[in-house]
């Protein structure tokens, strides 16, 4: 499997460790900042505040994975996904 990403990616096996360290850290850190802003407007635990946090961490996502692919030296990686995601998200709009 690591191989077959390595390959789609045309990156080298460092890289690939780099990039799924930096998938799960990114996420993790937007799952955290998504709390905690729903912390700052004290939203009640229930139905709304899950739609927010889903809403919120949907946006986050994005900036967060950009933030930590910096330190990994991963950032042009990440640039290219991102912006090929907002594409896709874009091209289905149109639809």
């Amino acid at each position: 499997m690591l191989k077959k990403l390595q390959q789609h990616w045309g990156v080298n096996g460092l890289q690939v460790f780099l990039i799924l360290l930096t998938f799960a850290l990114g996420g993790s850190l937007c799952g955290y900042a998504g709390r905690k802003l729903l912390g700052l407007l004290d939203v009640d635990k229930g139905v709304i505040w899950v739609v927010l946090y889903i809403v919120l961490v949907t946006l986050l996502w994005p900036l967060c994975v950009l933030l930590i692919s910096i330190p990994f030296g991963q950032f042009s990686f990440f640039k290219k996904y991102v912006g090929k995601l907002i594409l896709k998200i874009k091209r289905g709009k149109k639809k």
